[in-house]
């Protein structure tokens, strides 16, 4: 059995190359996680977890280990398409309570437009697991609003990698992570 993870961090990157492959590693690399051995789970923000600086959760890997993360990625090869790949994360007041990840990938969203669904989506969720009464047609900045003043969300945000295909027909790879940790570090300032 694992164990809960402790903290996190969000990371993003973009990649492109003339092999698919090469350009999904230079998205890792941009990122900082090309050394890890992703495994992709699903959408939750653990209780009481902590979320860190990328470059304080980077400091703490190790080349070569199993590493946890809720990860969207998105590709092309067609010159000028957008792509998109974005993590969403709402976070309850209560730190004993769980929290969600949302992730966001495709094609023809601008980064603030995959940033800003992935947010409410993750938002949202958290939102009708905290029983907070809402419009779901309402506009994300109506809903924002209700929920803030709910005083169970703490906050949402999102982080996004976005890019347009490459004029040469390269591929071009977008990928956003939440990437999970199991020991100790400082809270976001």
């Amino acid at each position: 059995m694992f164990p809960v993870p402790t903290s996190a961090f969000l990371t993003r990157g973009v990649g492109v190359h003339r092999y698919q492959l090469t350009a999904f590693e230079l998205a890792l690399r941009d990122a900082d996680i090309e050394q890890q051995n992703l495994v992709s789970v699903s959408s939750i923000w653990p209780p009481r977890c902590v979320l860190v600086q990328r470059e304080q959760g980077v400091e703490t890997l190790r080349p070569g280990e199993i590493t946890f993360c809720v990860v969207a990625r998105a590709e092309t090869n067609e010159p000028g398409r957008l792509v998109h790949a974005s993590i969403g994360l709402a976070r309850p007041t209560d730190p004993a309570m769980y929290g969600y990840i949302s992730e966001l990938h495709g094609y023809g969203l601008t980064e603030a437009a995959s940033g800003e669904q992935a947010e409410d989506l993750a938002a949202s969720m958290l939102a009708s697991t905290l029983g907070i009464e809402f419009d779901p047609d309402a506009a994300w900045n109506e809903r924002r609003q209700t929920y803030a003043m709910s005083d169970l969300i703490v906050d949402s945000m999102s982080l996004t990698a976005a890019a347009a295909g490459d004029a040469g027909g390269l591929w071009t790879c977008a990928v956003a992570a939440a990437v999970f940790r199991f020991d100790a570090q400082a809270p976001v300032q």
